[in-house]
């Protein structure tokens, strides 16, 4: 094994990104860490959510960055996200809201040979 993703999107993720692209144009994702919409990963225009020392980059998908705040990639460091997409609304200001989908972070624990390969 030689590379391990920390963050994956499902081809339905994938297909709303890119409709989401053609509406908006580049467009990136920081996992919320808000108490209502924890579990929903926040898609906005690139350049419209400021990225500070606190975040972690944890890779691209869809052509997309994906970030996380620091302290919530502590605790969630020994597990895969998996971005998918479910029917309803998204969260308030992440781009996916009118298209009647809204993408969801599923996720798995690392194998001790991924958790091994990204020095975890």
């Amino acid at each position: 094994m030689t590379e391990v993703s920390k963050v994956i999107a499902t081809d339905a993720a994938l297909e709303l990104i890119e409709t989401v692209k053609a509406k908006h144009g580049p467009v990136m994702f920081h996992q919320s860490g808000g108490c209502c919409d924890g579990s929903s990963p926040m898609c906005y225009a690139q350049g419209e959510f400021l990225i500070g020392d606190s975040d972690v980059w944890l890779g691209d998908i869809g052509g997309a960055p994906f970030y996380m705040s620091k302290p919530q990639y502590d605790y969630w460091k020994n597990t895969m996200l998996i971005i998918d997409v479910v029917p309803g609304r998204g969260g308030m200001f992440s781009l996916e809201g009118p298209e009647g989908r809204r993408f969801l972070t599923r996720s798995r624990m690392f194998t001790e040979e991924e958790r091994r390969v990204l020095g975890l």
